[in-house]
């Protein structure tokens, strides 16, 4: 099975500019009920990258709670670890696996095509199993 039947699409993804405040990327992750929002590319050739909770509780403990400065590039993963859609989703898990990661962008052609996460693997297989 390929990243592609698996993945969730772009349109379902809340994505961000970098030069927002850290604040705007919780409010949404609030607002669409995520714990990750992607953080948009500056240019053509630029990277994708991630704000997780865990890169938002990083901030606040090296910050001392105090996040009110801090700008989403301050606190992203850019770039993200990414795979292409025609990947094979055992290839996709080995690499979360063997990174210690629990998501993936899905990236082909230097744009935005989803996101596989760990989640989305499981499924697949609890779906897989006959009662």
């Amino acid at each position: 099975m390929l990243v592609e039947n698996v993945m969730t699409p772009k349109d379902k993804l809340v994505i961000v500019s970098q030069m927002n405040a850290l604040k705007v990327a919780l409010q949404r992750m609030k607002k669409h009920r995520v714990k990750v929002v992607i953080v948009d590319k500056t240019s053509p050739g630029g990277a994708y990258g991630l704000v997780t909770f865990k890169n938002i509780l990083q901030a606040i403990v090296s910050e001392d709670g105090d996040i009110e400065l801090l700008n989403i590039y301050d606190v992203s993963t850019t770039p993200a670890i990414s795979v292409s859609k025609k990947m094979d989703i055992k290839y996709a898990a080995r690499m979360m696996v063997n990174s210690g990661i629990k998501r993936l962008l899905v990236i082909d052609n230097n744009e935005l095509e989803g996101i596989l996460t760990m989640s989305d693997i499981v499924n697949v297989l609890l779906e897989s199993i006959e009662e």
